[in-house]
C-alpha cells in the first residue's frame, strides 16, 4: 500500500499529478480524506453558535477538497481504464455513497443550516441564500427526516446503486473492446474511407493477423454503417453496436446488462418513494427546471407532434431514393447519398478540411472573440496518455482564469462518448481563490500515416458542444464550489451553453477560422460551405424523433415503474417507438442494454434535457442573431445573465434576464427547419 505522506492524490497545491498517480494511491487518499472530513464535522458541530463563515464555507471547503481527491480518479477511470484501477475504483464507490448519504441525514447539520437561514442576523446575501436553500432541499432528498430504519434502507439503496451503476459502464466498455471483425477480402471494405482502412490494417498488423482489423470503437462503427457498400458488413456492425451487453449470439453472456436494468430501475423506484415521491421521475424533477411530469410529457408530445409527420415524410423519401424497403443498418448509409444528391457533398469529402489543430484554433478565436479570454498550451503538464494536453484560460489582462485538459481521440479502454468533467472546482473563500480546471474528451479518429487527425463537421459540432459545457465551468464567478460553473445548475438547463456554442460551427465567418485542408492549408471553398450549410436541415425530423425515442423511453421507464410489474422496458420502448419511431427496428435491437446516459450516468429520468436546453439554446442564438452573432452587448449581457452565474440564480429568471420573456419553442423549429 502507497504511503499517504507521498501520495500523489492528496497534494492540491497544483494540477494532479497524472505522470505519478498508481492505483495504490487511491483508497488511501480517499480514506485518509474522510476521516478528516469527519473529524472536521464534529468539530464545526460543537461550535455554539454557527453561522455562514463559521459552518457553511468550511463544509464548501471539504467538499470541494473530496472532489479535487477524487476527480482524477474518477477521470482515470473512464479514460484509461485498467483491472487495478477498476477494482479499486470499485472498493471506493461504498465509501464514498456512505459519507455522501451521512452527509445528507446528518440531523445536527440539517438543523444547523435550517438555524442560519432563519437567522436574521445573518445578513446573507442572495447567493448564500440559495447555496443554503440547495443544501436544505438536498437534505430532504437524502432522507434526512426519516426514521432510522428507513435511514438505513436508504444508505443501503444508494450504495448498491453507485455498484450496479459503476458495473453498468464496465460491461458496456468491456464488450465493446472484446468484439471485433477480421476482414481477409479487399472487396468487403468497400466504401470505407481511406483513414478507416489504414488504421484496421494496423491493428492487424498490431496483432500479427493477416488482412484488416475492425474493431467495434465509436469512430469505426459510424464509419462502418454510413459508408460500407457491404450490406452484410454493415447489418453486423449494427447488430454488434445495437446488442452490447446484450443476450445473443455477439457478446459473452457475462457482460449481459439485462438484469442490471431491472434492478438499477427497481432500487431508484424504492429510494424515491422513501422520501415521499410517487416515483422516481419526480424525484428527478425536484432539482429541474420542468415542475411535473406531466409538464416534460407533454413537452415531449409537443415536439412530437411538430417532429413526426417530417419525420415520416423524410423517411419515405430515404426509402424513395433507396428503391427498396429499407433496415435499421441501411439509414446511415442512404442518408449519407441522398445527402450527397441533394447538397454534392459527403463527410468524409469535408473530413481534410477539418485537421483538428485548425478546428481548434477557430473555435478558441470564437471564445477569445465572445468573452475576451485568450487560450494558450502550457507544455509539460502531467497528462494520464500521451494524446492529451493541457491549455490555460486568461482574462483579459493576461491573468490565469482556469484551465482545460483535452483528450479528444478514440483509443482502447476509453469509454465512449464525448463529455467534459469537472478536474477542479472553482472557489473563491477566506481571501483564497482556487481557479476551476475542466476535462474535454472525445473519440475522434486517431492521427494515422503522418496525418492530423481529421474531423467530420459532425465531429466538429461534439467538439464545440463539450467546449461549451467547458466555458461554463471555466467563467463562472461564483465563490462557492457547490453553485460555481455547471454545480447547482438544473440538469435540463445545463446543456443551454453546450448546445449554444454548436451554432457557431454553422456560421460561416467560423466555418472560415475552424476549416483549411490539412495538406495545403486551402480554405473551405465556396461552393463546399454553401453545400455544407445546406445540409443543416438535411434530415433534422428523423434526428429528432430519434432523440425523442430515448427521451421518452428513459422518463416513461422512471416514471410508469410498478414493482409488481418489473421494468417493461421491451414494451414500454415498443410503445414509444409505435408513438414517435419512423425507422424499422429488428427484434435483436437491444439498445437499452448500453444506454449508458441514463443507467450509469447523470441522464435517469433527465434524457429530455436535451431537448429541453435545445430549445433554450435555439432561443438564445437567435438573440446574437438578431444583433450580429459577435455583438459585444449581446455576448456581454449572456455571460453576466447565465454563462457565469452558475447554479446562482434561478435557471428560469437567467433566461428572462438575458432573453426579456419566457422561452419559446419557435426558435428551434426555425432552425432545425421543421417549422417549414
Amino acid at each position: 500500500m502507497a504511503s499517504t505522506t507521498l501520495n500523489p492524490l492528496l497534494d492540491l497545491g497544483q494540477l494532479p499529478r497524472f505522470d505519478q498517480i498508481e492505483s495504490a494511491h487511491v483508497e488511501p487518499a480517499l480514506r485518509q480524506v474522510l476521516a478528516e472530513n469527519r473529524t472536521e464535522l464534529t468539530r464545526l458541530l460543537k461550535q455554539p453558535a454557527p453561522g455562514f463563515a463559521s459552518l457553511i464555507e468550511p463544509m464548501e471547503q471539504m467538499q470541494h477538497r473530496l472532489m479535487r481527491i477524487w476527480s482524477p480518479v474518477s477521470h482515470l477511470n473512464a479514460v484509461a481504464n485498467s483491472e487495478a484501477l477498476r477494482a479499486v475504483y470499485n472498493a471506493c464507490l461504498p465509501l464514498l455513497t456512505e459519507y455522501s448519504t451521512e452527509i445528507g441525514q446528518n440531523e445536527a447539520l440539517y438543523r444547523a443550516y435550517v438555524a442560519i437561514s432563519e437567522d436574521p442576523a445573518a445578513q446573507l446575501d442572495s447567493t448564500q441564500r440559495r447555496l443554503i436553500d440547495h443544501a436544505l432541499r438536498d437534505f430532504r432528498l437524502a432522507g434526512v427526516g426519516l426514521p432510522l430504519d428507513r435511514k438505513e434502507r436508504y444508505k443501503a439503496i444508494m450504495q448498491e446503486l453507485a455498484t450496479l451503476q459503476a458495473k453498468f459502464e464496465e460491461n458496456v466498455l468491456d464488450c465493446m473492446n472484446a468484439w471485433s471483425r477480421v476482414v481477409t477480402s479487399t472487396p468487403e471494405l468497400a466504401g470505407l474511407p481511406p483513414h478507416v482502412v489504414d488504421r484496421a490494417r494496423e491493428g492487424a498488423a498490431a496483432r500479427k493477423i493477416d488482412g484488416w482489423l475492425l474493431a467495434l470503437d465509436q469512430p469505426t462503427y459510424v464509419a462502418v454503417i454510413t459508408h460500407a457498400e457491404n450490406e452484410a458488413l454493415r447489418r453486423e456492425f449494427y447488430e454488434a453496436w445495437q446488442t452490447r451487453s446484450a443476450p445473443g449470439q455477439q457478446h459473452a453472456e457475462r457482460w449481459d446488462n439485462t438484469a442490471l436494468i431491472e434492478s438499477i430501475v427497481r432500487l431508484r423506484h424504492e429510494a424515491a418513494g422513501l422520501i415521499g415521491f410517487d416515483n422516481y421521475a419526480a424525484l428527478s424533477l425536484a432539482t429541474k427546471m420542468a415542475k411535473s411530469v406531466d409538464e416534460v410529457l407533454a413537452f415531449l408530445g409537443e415536439l412530437a407532434d411538430h417532429c413526426v409527420p417530417v419525420a415520416r415524410r423524410e423517411f419515405a423519401k430515404l426509402a424513395e431514393f433507396a428503391g427498396r424497403p429499407l433496415n435499421a443498418w441501411d439509414i446511415a448509409f442512404y442518408s449519407e447519398r441522398l445527402q450527397q444528391q441533394l447538397y454534392h457533398i459527403a463527410d468524409e469529402e469535408l473530413r481534410p478540411y477539418f485537421p483538428l489543430p485548425k478546428v481548434l484554433n477557430g473555435l478558441f478565436r470564437v471564445a477569445e472573440r465572445l468573452y475576451g479570454i485568450r487560450i494558450r498550451e502550457r507544455p509539460g503538464v502531467p497528462v494520464w496518455h500521451p494524446d492529451a494536453r493541457f491549455f490555460d484560460v486568461l482574462g483579459e489582462s493576461g491573468e490565469i482564469v482556469g484551465g482545460f485538459y483535452l483528450d479528444a481521440c478514440a483509443r482502447p479502454h476509453k469509454r465512449n462518448g464525448a463529455w467534459m468533467d469537472e478536474c477542479v472546482g472553482h472557489k473563491r473563500m477566506g481571501g483564497m481563490t482556487t481557479t476551476p480546471v475542466a476535462y474535454l474528451v472525445c473519440n475522434f479518429t486517431p492521427p494515422i500515416a503522418g496525418r492530423p487527425s481529421l474531423l467530420t463537421h459532425d465531429d466538429v459540432l461534439t467538439l464545440f458542444h463539450e467546449f461549451g459545457h467547458g466555458l461554463h465551468h471555466l467563467l463562472t464567478t461564483v465563490p462557492y464550489p457547490s453553485l460555481a460553473g455547471i454545480n447547482g445548475v438544473p440538469w435540463d438547463a445545463v446543456e443551454l451553453p453546450s448546445q449554444f456554442m454548436e451554432n457557431f460551427a454553422w456560421s460561416p465567418e467560423v466555418l472560415g477560422w475552424i476549416s483549411g485542408h490539412f495538406e495545403t492549408g486551402e480554405p473551405l471553398p465556396a461552393e463546399k460551405l454553401e453545400r455544407l450549410l445546406g445540409t443543416r436541415t438535411f434530415l433534422a425530423g428523423l434526428q429528432a424523433v430519434r432523440q425523442l425515442e430515448f427521451a421518452l423511453f428513459d422518463f416513461r421507464l422512471h416514471s410508469e415503474y410498478q414493482p409488481e410489474r418489473g421494468s417493461r422496458a421491451s414494451e414500454i420502448i415498443a410503445e414509444v417507438r409505435a408513438r414517435v419511431s419512423v425507422v424499422p427496428h429488428p427484434p435483436f435491437n437491444r439498445f437499452a442494454n448500453s444506454f449508458t446516459h441514463i443507467f450509469s450516468g447523470g441522464y435517469a429520468a433527465g434524457y429530455y434535457s436535451y431537448k429541453w436546453a435545445e430549445v433554450l439554446a435555439a432561443d438564445v442564438f437567435a438573440a446574437f442573431e438578431e444583433s450580429g452573432i459577435f455583438a459585444e452587448d449581446v455576448a456581454r449581457r449572456f455571460l453576466e445573465s447565465i454563462l457565469s452565474q452558475g447554479g446562482s440564480r434561478d435557471a428560469l429568471e437567467a433566461f428572462i434576464a438575458f432573453r426579456g420573456r419566457k422561452p419559446d419553442i419557435r426558435p428551434l423549429l426555425k432552425q432545425s427547419g421543421i417549422a417549414a
